[in-house]
């Protein structure tokens, strides 16, 4: 039998069958588009402002010592990367229809994935090192920016590789029909189901499953460390300072990714005719765009690991904001010393 070209997050194509060859009813997921324009609005301002804020300061302000910073920088352009693709999509979800040519569908189609990876490894990245630091404190001591600066160029080479069969696949549907984009646009038929779920497979094993391990144990050695003192030359608050970083990559990564690469393993189960069952194929379609969703709000929440997670940047924050006030109060003083 030949299977229907299927979309990773279009929901609204055909019908899904089953073994008995009844045909469930047809998955037309009519809200979808008013979710993702109105998420997109959402996000846009909040991500646009704080990831520029964040990448201002960590450029100029941070410590040449801070740990992470390096990959807290990659964060951040990979988010803005993706905060600054989404007018178009807001834009084509609002009017149903693409414009703007095939290149610009693509390319905002590939920069969304590319940030969800780049921002799992680099939250990925973030916590081994403090994990690595908090434990190995003298090497934390030798450690230089310039093997941040080759990890970090390392990620972007894979994550940039490992990305392309997205907007690879999709361009097949766009070649059909050069107004549509993004969840609208059909991919290229997998004939091989066997193909299908080994390359499903290999993409959560090293996009979810892998990175959720490291972070989760990260956790938990950095947390089961202030209850010890097996850390030498540590005090607690250095300790406490790297259990709220991990503990807040951890929260982004399954607030965020979790959801999405749950669902989007029965997702293709359903797409290839693998799950059958009626209920079960609703829920998992009907679920697709409220993960999608969710996997973009990282480029709201990992701000907060700039802010908060960092005395080095709140300190700056504060030092640069007290600087402006004390200027404006100054030029009042002056221009009212002026007038009198």
């Amino acid at each position: 039998m030949t299977h229907p070209p299927y979309t990773t997050t279009d929901v609204s194509s055909s019908p899904v069958m089953t073994q008995s060859n009844q045909t469930c009813s047809s998955h037309n997921i009519t809200f979808k588009n008013s979710l993702y324009a109105t998420t997109y609005t959402i996000i846009f301002i909040p991500g646009l402002l704080a990831n520029s804020a964040a990448l201002w300061v960590l450029c100029r302000f941070i410590s040449k010592k801070n740990k992470a910073v390096i990959f807290m920088i990659n964060l951040a352009v990979a988010d803005l990367a993706h905060v600054l693709a989404l007018p178009l999509r807001i834009y084509y979800y609002i009017n149903s229809t693409w414009p703007f040519g095939r290149f610009l569908c693509l390319l905002c189609f590939y920069l969304k994935y590319l940030n969800m990876y780049a921002s799992i490894c680099f939250l990925t990245c973030i916590s081994i090192q403090r994990y690595f630091f908090l434990y190995q404190p003298f090497k934390a001591k030798d450690w230089k920016r310039r093997y941040d600066v080759a990890i970090s160029t390392a990620v972007w080479l894979f994550v940039g590789v490992a990305c392309l069969p997205f907007p690879i696949m999709r361009s097949y549907g766009l070649a059909k029909n050069t107004n549509t984009c993004f969840a609208d646009l059909q991919v290229r038929q997998i004939d091989s189901k066997v193909a299908t779920v080994l390359m499903t497979g290999t993409a959560e094993l090293f996009g979810f499953i892998g990175p959720l391990i490291i972070i989760l144990f990260c956790t938990w050695k950095t947390k089961d460390s202030l209850r010890g003192f097996q850390i030498p030359l540590q005090n607690s608050s250095e300790r406490r300072k790297a259990l709220r970083m991990v503990s807040m990559c951890a929260i982004v990564f399954c607030v965020c990714f979790a959801p999405y690469h749950i669902n989007f393993f029965f997702y293709m189960l359903v797409k290839e005719n693998v799950i059958t069952d009626c209920f079960l194929s609703t829920i998992t379609l009907y679920a697709q765009p409220f993960c999608l969703s969710l996997a973009s709000l990282d480029c709201c929440l990992d701000p907060i690991l700039y802010f908060f997670m960092t005395s080095e940047f709140q300190d700056q924050i504060s030092r640069h904001s007290s600087m402006v006030i004390r200027s404006r109060l100054m030029s009042k003083e002056s221009a009212s010393s002026i007038k009198e």
